[in-house]
């Protein structure tokens, strides 16, 4: 339980990393390096400990594809947090198990939504379209934009969820997926930095660059195998009923570290997106289902 905490304090940390990082390195580069860097440190931890990652085992298609839903997440959450806040983006990117529960009901069988998921789901959406409605108050819709960059990576992290667990991905080792969405964001995400013509590199601080070690260390590499350890050895739906804590901590990090905002609509909004990631989680199967991919965003 201490552990879970632990790392869903790191997870709801991560957006306000990221924004502090944002300061000095481009967004879509800045993902790439994220990447990049931690997939070598995944790579070096199983080649040390044996565990075989490029055998031939038909995966390789459905590796791409998921490679190309993790960049496209982390291209739309790292513009996000250029307008909008810290607090609200974790909001919206926890909104992921509720798309991973819709396609789950959808393209997995056997996974069909039961009444107290449902609740869940409604729960969710009341407390999204409250923290949009909230967003619509700014004149200058700079939020809202952010918001809604934040959402399509949730809808992104679901579905490489979705992916993983309706197909052979789900056989092979989890550090094998790790390292086809790392990879495979670190091959794209540079050129896309470049190719749109982002500045890059142009202020490499002693902040900017201890806060894109953490991404890469703690979050992407040291957060996943400490996941995984604990998926291994304890009940998978009790871990995820953990999660609801990582938007909290997040609003939390925003409002502490960055001085972020924090009216009564957000509270609230957090709230039910974390009671709905409750009810989600609580009943099996669907719970084993989101516990493949880590609250590790």
């Amino acid at each position: 339980m201490l552990l879970m905490v632990l790392l869903c304090a790191c997870w709801g940390f991560n957006q306000v990393a990221i924004k502090l990082a944002n300061a000095g390195i481009s967004p879509i580069l800045q993902a790439g390096i994220r990447s990049l860097g931690s997939a070598l440190l995944v790579w070096a931890w199983s080649a040390r400990r044996g565990i075989r990652l490029f055998a031939r085992d038909g995966s390789l298609g459905l590796g791409i594809l998921i490679g190309l839903l993790f960049g496209g997440e982390f291209v739309f959450l790292y513009w996000s947090l250029v307008f909008t806040t810290a607090s609200r983006a974790v909001l919206f990117l926890y909104t992921a198990p509720f798309v991973v529960a819709l396609g789950a009901h959808v393209f997995i069988p056997g996974e069909r939504l039961r009444v107290q998921q449902a609740a869940g789901l409604a729960a969710a959406f009341a407390g999204t379209a409250l923290a949009f409605a909230d967003a619509l108050r700014s004149p200058a819709y700079r939020e809202l934009l952010g918001d809604g960059m934040a959402f399509i990576a949730a809808i992104l992290w679901g579905a490489t969820t979705v992916v993983v667990k309706a197909t052979r991905l789900a056989r092979i080792s989890p550090h094998k997926t790790l390292l086809y969405q790392l990879g495979v964001s670190a091959l794209c995400l540079p050129a896309l930095s470049w190719a749109s013509g982002e500045r890059g590199v142009v202020a490499p601080t002693p902040l900017v660059l201890a806060m894109l070690a953490y991404q890469i260390v703690v979050v992407a590499f040291a957060s996943y195998l400490a996941w995984f350890w604990l998926v291994s050895r304890y009940p998978a739906g009790r871990l995820s009923s953990f999660s609801f804590l990582t938007p909290l901590f997040g609003l939390l990090a925003g409002a502490l570290l960055l001085g972020e905002p924090v009216g009564w609509a957000l509270v609230a909004a957090v709230t039910l997106v974390g009671i709905g990631i409750v009810l989600v989680n609580r009943a099996p199967p669907l719970s084993a289902v989101l516990a493949a991919a880590p609250a590790r965003r």
